[in-house]
């Protein structure tokens, strides 16, 4: 790795030389920048705006499933039937799918000898329970902190294994050949610099590995960690496309510390209620449309195997109805929303439990799991303790408060485009992890880490082979990036310069709002093309309505820069697919009513207008670029599953001559 510092435009700038420059400290960078040293490659750099700081070490649930080939048990499972559950989540290339499910052990037994304790029995058995879109038992848990344990120990062999890291240091900006064929490097901004002349970091890299999350920053109401803002505007505005983005998740989570709400929390029969502003006039809203006591506890147990909202399961009194109640009750009513543990759903005033009018289904969970006991949350520390520690932990105790909740945005299944190697058509960038837009409309719970571990692992595999070439000397690379440095550098000028401070805050809570009206679970035809109109409008204004008095403020400017320009491209998306005849799937609802009330009724006649999967539109993949301060969307067909030549000896002599790659 060399250093040496430029001056340009009057700044002074730390410059370094790598081969491959990793951005972001989640499971999925760290384990690109553990394999690729492993692989031999020492010329690497890991560079965070805080360590740790992202959805790895700071999200989690009731038991956050890793989503594996199952290991354990009678029931047969093999490689191409994970490839065809992952690939009948519909919009999912099949060549990716195949990747995933073939290096799932690989990526699992790599965590497993780090050290996450996933159970196993006393024959070895690594056992597994069925999830949300998992026809089969192939999830596995570490406990609430799955995600959070794999992030630690993968931290642990960055430090062994000496790999550098830039900490307070956020990208700005991914810098491009003249042509926009390929990343050649980034710049950056020192968070610990108080001299906003000195601030500026530049990195010349062959590979960028972009591991920054997905789009925490854009949603109003989020369970993203607020320490996680994304960064996918950058690499738009660098000519990577993206795909599927109109496919987020969300799902019933906590407020005051942000927790999904899956598996035992509801497994253990809370109670939903809401009060006004102040906390007062206390009613349980559920009441209003469930049919009896055991339509609505079998509804609250079923959210807990399918808990993202799912506009297939409202009908029949199914789990997302409470989803769609409790977004009528918040945005809808103006009320808040609580879950509480301490005592029983009621049935009108009556709130005994009553085990004997329970869903055999629901019945037989709770026996089996010996929580057949009185109150919610001690049927949730008999089941699962861990699930009731965590909020301990964050001052938060569940035996003498109730949670405050919202359907928050919790995962977007889209993302940028990659290929088999996770790289992006902007070739030598290879997004990783929730960034990647991997998967399709559905996938199955704990499937996003599987992806996140196998994706980085093959960017760094083909790195190695393909890209292990030092990066140009530093005068080329000046020569080819300097009008974009320049362009970057005379912003924050102007920002610096402009006496405008303290707006950002308020600039990014109008994207949040917007996104979120026109952007959730409820997306209405005429709010999605005003917002889409809007966020135009207000990228191409934003910058001169900023200002920066300070290095924290200017990377405040650039952030939401970057959230302006991913809430247009991602409305764009959105109004593209409805333009085109897209129906409701997945997490949200298409529709020309202007609120919920079409879809919550006190019988079985919901009328939503479900995707069929028979348009060009729906069957297909929308892959999105931002060109020029245009959006452009295509429809790309959906790859088959490959089916491979095995013939022991042609693989092997592939594999010997590099030919595979």
């Amino acid at each position: 790795m060399e250093n040496e510092k430029n001056v340009i435009n009057n700044y002074v700038i730390d410059s370094y030389r790598i081969n491959t420059l990793v951005i972001g400290s989640g499971a999925a960078s760290l384990n690109a920048a553990v394999r690729l040293r492993s692989m031999g490659q020492e010329d690497i750099l890991i560079v965070t705006s805080e360590w740790g700081g992202g959805t790895s070490n700071n999200a989690g649930s009731d038991k956050q499933t890793y989503y594996k080939l199952s290991l354990s048990g009678d029931k047969p499972d093999s490689i191409p039937e994970m490839a065809r559950d992952l690939y009948n989540g519909k919009c999912m290339h099949g060549d990716i799918a195949l990747c995933e499910a073939q290096g799932s052990v690989q990526a699992f037994m790599n965590l497993v000898n780090l050290g996450v304790q996933f159970p196993h029995d006393k024959y070895g058995g690594w056992v597994g329970y069925k999830t949300d879109h998992d026809p089969r038992a192939r999830a596995t848990s570490a406990g609430p902190n799955t995600s959070k344990l794999m992030f630690e120990v993968l931290a642990g062999e960055v430090n062994k294994r000496k790999i550098k890291v830039l900490n307070h240091h956020h990208i700005i900006t991914l810098l491009t050949d003249k042509g926009k064929t390929k990343v050649t490097g980034a710049l950056a901004i020192n968070i610990d610099e108080d001299d906003p002349e000195k601030a500026f970091v530049l990195f010349n890299a062959t590979n960028i590995i972009l591991g920054t999350g997905g789009p925490a920053g854009i949603y109003q109401s989020s369970v993203y960690p607020s320490s996680q803002t994304g960064s996918t505007g950058m690499a738009f505005e660098a000519g990577a496309a993206g795909q599927n983005l109109t496919e987020s998740q969300f799902g019933i989570a906590s407020l005051k510390f942000r927790w999904n709400l899956s598996g035992s929390y509801q497994q253990t029969l809370p109670r939903y209620f809401s009060t006004d502003k102040d906390g007062n006039d206390e009613k349980e809203f559920l009441n209003e449309i469930f049919s009896d006591y055991t339509a609505l506890t079998r509804a609250i147990f079923l959210k807990g195997y399918q808990w993202p909202f799912d506009p297939i399961k409202v009908a029949g009194y199914g789990s997302s109805l409470i989803d769609l109640l409790v977004f009528r009750e918040s945005e809808e009513r103006g009320r808040r929303v609580w879950i509480d543990f301490r005592r029983n759903p009621s049935w009108w005033n009556d709130e005994s439990f009553a085990p004997d009018r329970l869903d055999p289904e629901a019945y037989r969970y709770l026996v089996n799991s010996g929580a057949l006991r009185e109150t919610p949350v001690e049927r949730l520390q008999a089941m699962n303790a861990p699930a009731v520690s965590v909020f301990r932990e964050n001052g938060i105790d569940l035996y003498s408060e109730p949670l405050e909740i919202a359907v928050c945005v919790q995962h977007n299944n889209g993302g940028l485009k990659g290929n088999i190697w996770w790289e992006s058509d902007l070739k030598h960038l290879f997004p990783v992890g929730e960034v990647n837009g991997s998967h399709g409309v559905y996938r199955p719970g704990g499937s996003a880490l599987n992806s996140g571990q196998v994706g980085s692992h093959r960017a760094a595999m083909y790195i190695f082979k393909k890209y292990n070439s030092p990066a140009m000397t530093f005068v080329e690379f000046l020569d080819k990036t300097n009008e974009q440095i320049v362009n970057k550098l005379t912003r924050a000028t102007h920002w610096l310069s402009s006496g405008k401070k303290g707006l950002n805050g308020q600039l990014i809570a109008e994207i949040r709002k917007r996104m979120s009206e026109a952007g959730g679970i409820i997306r209405t035809r005429t709010k999605v093309l005003k917002g889409a109109t809007e966020a135009a409008m207000m990228f191409n204004q934003v910058s001169e309505k900023t200002g920066a008095a300070s290095v924290p403020e200017l990377v405040e400017c650039f952030i939401l820069m970057d959230q302006c320009l991913t809430h247009y491209v991602y409305l764009e998306a959105i109004k593209t697919y409805i333009e085109k005849g897209g129906r409701s799937r997945g997490s949200y609802i298409v529709t020309d009513k202007e609120n919920s009330d079409p879809f919550i009724r006190a019988d079985t006649e919901w009328n939503i207008n479900l995707c069929q999967y028979d348009r060009e539109i729906e069957k297909n993949i929308l892959v999105t670029r931002f060109k020029e301060s245009w959006v452009i969307s295509n429809i790309e067909r959906v790859k088959e599953i490959p089916s491979p030549n095995l013939w022991f000896e042609k693989v092997w002599k592939d594999y010997l001559e590099d030919n595979y790659l």
